[in-house]
């Protein structure tokens, strides 16, 4: 008689427990789904407010790349003597002026992205050094006259660093 009634108290026990575990793997699951859409709806919305930082990080970039250009670098600072030791130092050090203005933008752009922009400072730099390491440089007139000849040969570092910048400005856009 008492496993009679033990039966009978465990087939009247036995949905309840069975709805009460249901109930448990359904709300766990709901509660996991709700906190992963919050998850999701917070990194768009941190997307949504960093995109307008990226991008103005990129358009500075975009100017430094084009402050550094050594034709328009060389245009727009002419020698204030002959000496053509000054003339390299003083175009070295607006070109690193520049870099140092915008050493906080590397935070926003790919790692990728940030050495090719320093490669590109330092390819000018090294441009500006070599080229005015030449022999037939005898002042700082002829430095830029030279340097803005051997231009026309070749591609600058900073134009190529710029369709770079230009490409992952695209890759934005399609994330």
């Amino acid at each position: 008689m008492d496993f009679d009634k033990f039966l009978q108290l465990l087939f009247s026990a036995l949905p309840a427990v069975v709805v009460g575990l249901l109930a448990y793997y359904f709300f766990t699951n709901y509660f996991e789904n709700e906190q992963k859409r919050r998850r999701y709806v917070l990194h768009k919305e941190a997307q949504r407010h960093a995109l307008p930082l990226r991008l103005q990080a990129y358009e500075r970039l975009a100017l430094f790349l084009e402050r550094i250009d050594p034709s328009k670098l060389l245009i727009r600072i002419s020698p204030q003597s002959s000496n053509k030791h000054d003339y390299e130092n003083y175009v070295i050090a607006q070109v690193e002026q520049e870099y140092e203005h915008n050493l906080t933008q590397q935070i926003y752009v790919s790692a990728e992205c940030w050495n090719i922009i320093t490669t590109a400072k330092n390819a000018t730099i090294q441009t500006i050094r070599k080229t005015n390491m030449s022999e037939r440089i005898d002042s700082a007139n002829k430095l830029r006259e030279v340097m803005l000849t051997d231009l026309f040969e070749k591609q600058s570092p900073s134009s190529i660093a710029l369709a770079h910048l230009k490409i992952e400005v695209s890759e934005l856009w399609s994330e």
